[in-house]
């Protein structure tokens, strides 16, 4: 390892300190990504601004001990597969290309298991701009005549935005207001909430007939384009108008090739035409081209409405309908109905009865009927009646009744359903009517009342129908309120009587109905059985998998327990040890008179009882297996995040060190703790440095402190931390350090910011300005950012230094502000000297100032400092004496100067206590030397040594 790595943990002495550090989460919601804005709405809702398919991303920052876990949530939008529900420490939400139904509440919840939750949330808003549509209306009292001849015509404007669009008129390239024409009325109709605009034409003039302008805009938000649609009024604008080529029902046979031709006979400007069919898509080979349908070899599944719809944006669209009927017919049943009138179930001699015939056709009223008995056409009598469309039957159905049954009327009734002159085939019905004729009844067949089966095999309900004749059998669900049977059907028709069901699943156990149909038998109140179902599956047991803690030579009692499993018992438990079988344990009057969970107790655990345990539970259908990992091993160290400012930066040696700060989980479960063994290694290195370190007996929320250093800047580290007991090593917890930039306080000998890290030493973005600071280094500066403004690098001249800037672009206007807020600092001098090195380079450079924000009695903002114009494309420093009264912040506050040329940019600032140098001695760094809060009247100049000199001689 070569010595920059030997010296990276020179670790200085270990220490303890506080008790119980133990917190409940804290989380903070932060944005990044494509955000346009996030704003404060009603001072306590946050709201983030995006534009329709940019990318989300949101942060939810953490603080409590031990690391709380995230999970993100939704409200108030769909969607919500389109992002991870996660449980990992700051853990980024990111949607890509997000969708404006993906606007809404999000919120990030962050547990540690003590105390509540912390819920955060923020509301985001998804910004849009659609193509607009532009209507044309007439009123509806001028609809004779010519459409557009000394009429008032009406425009309507109508588009999907958020937020609202502003809508301008235009005729030809003159923009329309109601102060500049009174022929022309601008105004937004009721209950549209923003979305449609209304250009009102009273009574045309010539000059109405031209080319009108509707433009949309969202004023630039999220840099969204305006969007425009423009319309051509003339003296022959007119709405479309359609004729068919054919009738508006259509009965065709099947197999037969259709094509209807849908006409225009008006509008202007032309219409456009679409063929739609409802309901579902066009068929399978249909093509419409045009005003034509075709479709080759038509079927019954064809048949449907078929829509012409002619649209020009004039008026309404014209619709024309064609209702294509394909002549078919299925589903031949029929019923016998004994004496409705003396409410008989039986047939009986000198009692009326009716036997009633229906088939599915397509047209149903084009469907004729013809009765047979014994082979040969029924003859019509006093007692032989037919009757169509039978009330109580449905429509279309063909009744014989027979009055006063004799018996001469008994015999065979052959009913034939047809389609006169059309190639369909003819459906018939047969029925036997004797004295053997009876209506059914049902029974479930012996032993078959319950039927057990394992899951995933097949299973067979039986019902049994006896009768002449014997009617289908009609399947249901029974014990589950409105519970569909495995087909996914309600009910289930079965012929047989014998309902089959492939891989039966542990839900579908219960009680299931069999019922007799009142079709193809008798029309009567229908009989009923039941069959029950029991599904058996293998037992599920808790816990599937545990670890157990416990110290060398303490009893250990492991218990296997049986949740859910049918049948509910353990026939029998077989326990293994590291894979070998062990005896049965001795059974204990507990367990006796628990027959759902299995127990084996260890009476002192060594090192050779720590192991692997396995219970294999089994209901004589399946088994299942709770595993045990029983050691005396101690739990793994619980790293604290929330240590203040961990990291020291060293200035002349480009080092810094790290507080590494963790309590020990659960340190009673096992023996105490001895040592912990810590690993480091730097990211992309192999080598690591070992050490060890001895600590004294651990308490539970002992906050445990070692301190790192030598760790060179700005690289990160990969920390191993392992305690032992007399057991050994128990279970590693390992993070990743980063370079952080320290927050430091003022008493410190240095504070410098360099802006190196995310964090910004603490600065914010203060909320009441325009728009934010940027922090940007070489390497991630905009490619097409403006020339001749901004700084190259940051002050070290490194393309990986950072520094903050303000970008002047658009939407930037003169005299927008940002303002860098500093932490919060406690005031424990008199004086105090703020230094930074500040770039103003463009012909269009605004103000840099500095403000003191005293907090001693509310917030008072006061001008230290302030520099504008071009000052050459070159770092300079400033030195800023200020004397707080009370605890302080700064605050450097850039103004946009008068064009895009007008970048500003700040880098490492620098607070101490005490006064400011009175002379620069660094020749390689400029001066300006301030006085009574204003820059020097001279311009800042680069000094070389000579220069410094000559000063240092005068004064």
């Amino acid at each position: 390892m070569e010595v920059t790595c030997l010296l990276l943990l020179a670790l200085i002495p270990f220490h303890c300190r506080g008790q119980g550090v133990y917190a409940p989460a804290q989380a903070q919601i932060v944005h990044a990504g494509q955000a346009c804005v996030v704003k404060e709405d009603n001072i306590s809702e946050r709201v983030y601004t995006i534009r329709e398919g940019d990318t989300l991303v949101l942060q939810c920052l953490v603080t409590g001990h031990p690391r709380p876990q995230v999970r993100w949530t939704k409200t108030a939008g769909s969607a919500s597969d389109k992002f991870q529900e996660t449980s990992v420490f700051n853990e980024t939400l990111r949607i890509e290309r997000i969708a404006r139904t993906q606007g809404g509440r999000y919120y990030c919840k962050a547990e540690n298991g003590v105390g509540v939750p912390a819920i955060k949330s923020i509301r985001v808003d998804v910004q849009y701009l659609d193509e607009p549509v532009l209507t044309v209306h007439q009123t509806v009292s001028d609809v004779r005549g010519n459409f557009y001849q000394e009429k008032t015509v009406f425009l309507r404007c109508t588009v999907n935005s958020n937020p609202p669009a502003r809508f301008i008129w235009k005729r030809g390239t003159d923009t329309l207001s109601h102060s500049q024409d009174n022929g022309v009325d601008i105004y937004e109709p009721l209950y549209t909430q923003g979305e449609t605009k209304v250009l009102k034409l009273k009574n045309l003039r010539p000059q109405d007939y031209a080319s009108y302008t509707c433009q949309v805009s969202v004023r630039n938000v999220c840099g969204i384009p305006d969007k425009a649609i423009t319309f051509r009024l003339t003296n022959t604008t007119a709405p479309p108008a359609l004729k068919l080529s054919v009738n508006e029902t259509l009965v065709v046979n099947p197999g037969e090739n259709v094509t209807v031709q849908c006409l225009l006979t008006g509008g202007d400007p032309l219409p456009q035409l679409q063929w739609s069919h409802g309901p579902g898509p066009l068929p399978l080979g249909a093509l419409a081209q045009g005003g034509i349908l075709s479709i080759p070899s038509v079927q019954a599944r064809d048949s449907g409405y078929y829509n012409c719809t002619a649209i020009n944006n004039v008026g309404n669209p014209a619709k024309k309908t064609v209702n294509l009927l394909v002549r078919s017919m299925k589903n031949a049943t029929f019923q016998i109905t004994p004496d409705v009138i003396k409410e008989s179930e039986n047939i009986q001699l000198g009692q009326d009865l009716k036997l009633s015939c229906h088939v599915d056709a397509v047209p149903q009223e084009k469907v004729t009927y013809q009765w047979f008995k014994n082979g040969k056409p029924a003859r019509m009598s006093k007692r032989l009646l037919v009757t169509r469309n039978d009330p109580e039957l449905p429509a279309v159905t063909s009744s014989l009744e027979l009055i006063d049954l004799h018996f001469s009327d008994y015999g065979t009734y052959l009913c034939m359903a047809s389609f006169p002159g059309a190639p369909v085939p003819d459906l018939s019905v047969e029925v036997n009517i004797s004295s053997e004729t009876v209506p059914p009844t049902i029974s479930v067949p012996k032993g078959r009342a319950v039927v057990t089966v394992r899951e995933g095999s097949p299973a067979e309900l039986q019902c049994e129908v006896r009768g002449k004749p014997r009617p289908p059998v009609l399947w249901s669900r029974v014990d589950k309120e409105a519970a569909l049977l495995p087909s996914g059907l309600p009910l289930e028709e079965t012929p047989d009587g014998k309902l089959r069901l492939e891989r039966v699943s542990r839900d579908m156990s219960g009680t299931y109905r069999c019922q007799t149909a009142r079709y193809n038998g008798f029309n009567v109140r229908p009989r009923e059985a039941q069959v029950q179902l029991n599904v058996q599956f293998p037992p599920e047991v808790d816990p599937s998998s545990q670890d157990v803690r416990q110290a060398l030579g303490r009893p250990v009692l492991l218990r296997c327990s049986l949740l859910r499993g049918s049948p509910q018992r353990i026939a029998s438990a077989v326990w293994r040890f590291k894979g070998q079988l062990l005896p049965p344990p001795p059974v204990v009057p507990a367990a006796a008179e628990a027959p759902d969970q299995a127990e084996l107790r260890l009476d002192a655990l060594t090192r050779d009882s720590s192991g692997s345990y396995e219970c294999s539970v089994s209901n004589d259908v399946g088994s299942a297996a709770c595993l045990f990992q029983v050691s005396a091993k101690a739990y793994s160290p619980e790293f604290y995040f929330d240590t203040p400012n961990p990291t020291r930066s060293h200035k002349l040696s480009k080092n810094y060190s790290y507080v590494l700060q963790w309590t020990q989980r659960e340190p009673d479960a096992v023996d105490p703790v001895l040592n912990y063994r810590l690993s480091v290694r730097q990211l992309n290195q192999h080598n690591a440095m070992v050490k060890a370190i001895p600590v004294r007996r651990v308490e539970k929320g002992q906050l445990l402190e070692y301190i790192l250093t030598d760790l060179r800047v700005p690289h990160s580290y990969e920390v191993h931390l392992t305690p032992y007991t007399t057991f050994g090593a128990g279970d590693m917890a390992s993070r990743i350090i980063y370079y952080t930039e320290p927050i430091n306080s003022p008493n410190l000998s240095d504070n410098t910011c360099h802006f190196e890290d995310e964090k910004i030493c603490g600065y914010t973005q203060d909320l009441t300005d325009n728009f934010d600071w940027t922090r940007q280094n070489a390497l991630t500066q905009n490619p097409k950012r403006s020339p001749n403004t901004g700084p190259p690098t940051d002050i070290s001249g490194s393309p990986e230094g950072y520094y903050m800037f303000i970008e002047t672009s658009r939407p930037r206007e003169l005299g927008d502000r940002a303002r860098l807020v500093s932490p919060l600092y406690n005031a424990s001098a008199k004086f105090y000297c703020v230094s930074f090195f500040y770039h103003m380079y463009g012909k269009h450079i605004g103000s840099l100032n500095l403000l003191v924000r005293s907090r001693n009695k509310g917030a008072l903002d006061t001008h230290a400092w302030s520099l504008s114009g071009n000052k050459g494309n070159v770092w300079q420093q400033a030195h800023v004496p200020i004397n707080p009264s009370g605890p302080f912040q700064i605050i450097f506050e850039g103004v946009r100067g008068s064009g895009y040329l007008g970048d500003i940019a700040i880098d490492d600032v620098t607070l101490k206590k005490g006064e400011c140098p009175r002379k620069q001695m660094d020749p390689n760094k400029v001066v300006v030397m301030p006085g009574s809060g204003a820059p020097h009247q001279s311009s800042p100049q680069v000094w070389g040594p000579m220069a410094i000199f000559l000063l240092a001689l005068q004064r």
